[in-house]
């Protein structure tokens, strides 16, 4: 089978897109001072401080876990967990973000990190013995 077509080669080039998007939104929102991060998007500056560093921990969590336990073979297991809860993550972000009426600029992005994670806990379930 060529690599190209293989599940496994899509598999890592989702989890490797999304774990882009949520290392640098992790990097925004642990290391960028709220005000100027507020420029950015509206929300961070009107919750507190640390819940936007918390955000910005599970961020990091999620690219991590989506992409280095299988790269390195060490705790592999752990891949398909950090894409369940990214997954999670995802539709938590579409309600909150929802609520607070802000769907137009973030649901897009919202729904392919929350494909990408989906299809990643999907293919890479057999790892959880699923």
């Amino acid at each position: 089978m060529d690599f190209l077509a293989s599940l496994d080669f899509w598999l890592w080039i989702a989890a490797t897109v999304a774990a882009f998007f949520y290392l640098l939104a992790a990097y925004w929102k642990v290391l960028m001072p709220i005000p100027q991060l507020a420029g950015m998007m509206k929300w961070p500056g009107d919750v507190a401080p640390s819940f936007v560093r918390g955000i910005g921990l599970v961020d990091l969590a999620a690219g991590l876990g989506l992409v280095l336990p299988l790269a390195t073979g060490i705790l592999a297991f752990l891949t398909p967990l950090a894409a369940l809860g990214s997954v999670v993550l995802q539709v938590l972000a579409i309600g909150f973000h929802g609520k607070r009426g802000e769907t137009k600029q973030t649901l897009g992005l919202n729904i392919v990190l929350l494909a990408l994670s989906a299809f990643v806990l999907w293919g890479r379930r057999g790892l959880l013995g699923l």
